[in-house]
């Protein structure tokens, strides 16, 4: 009994230490994928820092007065600050520079306003989506246009390769016989639609957020066709992000993060919405024979207030046209449109002189931009103050109480924009001090501005450059 007892404990324990020496040789074997998944988020998390791969493109990273900008720099911005690492940035020129930098293990995240593919990336793996977009044919007002699908095969057509663009192309081709396009390697969406703008091809294929943002560059433009439905951007992870991607998954899906988001969307692209031709057109025009005459004094009394001159300068087209004979019905006067009492107010003895327009203007504005509360930050002291010049300081008040009796936020003018226009409505407009306002024109005059503003910051990017060299910024002309 007691030997054969010895026996059976005997195997038991062989067994145990073979299983074991097993589970060690197993370990070692598949160690590397057990724990690659991991890999990601804690190498980032140990160096402090993490790389995101982009591009340089309006609607993701470009240089702006501040320094960086762009909605997938703000968002990796927030990413870093959630992690509690810094964010560096590697640039390419063309989404498949990116990804195959990131292939290469060139950084972590690939944020390039990349749309979400049904064939998917191969060997990388997708964050979730945060913004939806739409594929648009792209062609010129004056040209060739497609009326429908089957009109693609009777226009030329261009389009970055290796892209979703391209891949729409080739399933189509299967249902269209004859179609033919140009896919080129060297560029990336924003050449092409520079090559439609110049007649170099009849059309191209591109994403919804860029169309809207480069028809205030190319009013030439139009969408002749949207292909298919909504299409999610989202951002590309290497294979061995598992844990990064849980990560973000739970990040995205937070309020917090969904407020950023909303208030990226009304930043970047809150001013593109409405889009008319004939308006774009004519101040493209306007820029090279009119704006000369007056640039050197928006230098001038913008430069005595730490302000854009273009920013001033688009201020003032809204208002007048460069026209420093406009006069309202109302009785306001001049480049600037300034009333009798606000003239008065900044010394401008004759209103339609435009020197003495701008100078009262900027100072106006200037002195708007102090009055707008201390909570409102950024780039939106400047729409507040903008809007108090249109609509006057006590109606904008107003409207901050307003939005705080309805649950929105005073400081943020993507809530501003719903509320001002409630102060026409005698339901709301009766409880404030200052009664009623034509509030959704304030609203208007913001937006109109705020394109007009895109346009001249691309087209003079010295004033960028002149503002980043001096250290200064317009939240700097709001402290």
């Amino acid at each position: 009994m007691a030997a054969a007892r010895a026996t059976r404990w005997f195997a038991l324990a062989t067994a145990c230490i073979a299983a074991l020496v097993l589970a060690g040789v197993f370990v070692r074997l598949f160690e590397p994928q057990l724990t690659e998944s991991k890999s990601v988020l804690r190498e980032l998390q140990r160096e402090g820092r993490i790389v995101v791969l982009t591009r340089n493109a309006p609607t993701t990273y470009y240089i702006d007065r501040d320094g960086p900008t762009g909605y997938e720099y703000e968002l990796t911005q927030a990413l870093g600050q959630a992690l509690g690492v810094d964010v560096e940035y590697k640039v390419y020129g063309t989404i498949g520079e990116v990804l195959d930098a990131l292939r290469a293990g060139e950084g972590q995240i690939a944020a390039a306003g990349i749309p979400r593919s049904p064939q998917g990336e191969g060997d990388l793996q997708y964050g979730p989506d945060y913004k939806v977009i739409r594929q648009q044919v792209v062609c010129r007002r004056d040209g060739p246009k497609p009326a429908n699908l089957a009109g693609l095969v009777n226009v030329s057509i261009e389009v970055p390769a290796k892209t979703q663009f391209e891949e729409r192309l080739n399933a189509l081709a299967a249902q269209l016989p004859g179609l033919t396009w140009r896919a080129r390697s060297d560029i990336d969406t924003e050449a092409v639609l520079e090559d439609v703008a110049r007649g170099d091809v009849d059309c191209a294929i591109s994403a919804s957020n860029l169309v809207a943002i480069y028809r205030r560059y190319h009013p030439e433009l139009v969408v002749a066709l949207e292909l298919d439905g909504d299409q999610p951007l989202a951002w590309i992870l290497p294979p061995n992000a598992d844990r990064l991607v849980s990560f973000l998954d739970r990040w995205f899906a937070e309020d917090q993060q969904q407020e950023v988001i909303a208030r990226l969307d009304e930043r970047f692209y809150g001013h593109v919405d409405s889009f008319d031709f004939v308006d774009i057109a004519r101040f493209r025009r306007r820029i090279a024979t009119l704006l000369p005459d007056y640039r050197k004094t928006f230098e001038a009394a913008s430069a005595q207030h730490d302000l854009s001159w273009t920013l001033i300068a688009a201020q003032a087209y809204q208002e007048s046209h460069w026209d420093p004979g406009a006069v309202s019905p109302t009785g306001v006067k001049g480049l600037m449109m300034l009333t009798l009492p606000t003239a008065k107010l900044w010394g401008v003895s004759n209103r339609e002189d435009s020197s003495e327009s701008i100078e009262g203007g900027v100072k106006h504005l200037a002195w708007l931009m102090k009055q707008v509360p201390e909570t409102v930050t950024g780039v939106d002291r400047v729409w507040f103050a903008l809007a108090a010049y249109n609509v006057g300081l006590g109606h904008l008040l107003d409207a901050r109480d307003l939005a705080v009796r309805l649950g929105k936020d005073p400081d943020a003018w993507k809530d501003m924009r719903e509320v001002l226009p409630l102060l026409a409505k005698p339901e709301y407009y009766r409880k404030t001090r200052h009664g009623y306002a034509r509030g959704y024109e304030p609203v208007v005059y913001v937006q109109r501005i705020r394109g007009y503003w895109d346009i001249l910051k691309r087209e003079f990017p010295e004033d960028a450059e002149l503002h980043a060299a001096n250290g200064t910024a317009l939240r700097a002309a709001a402290d």
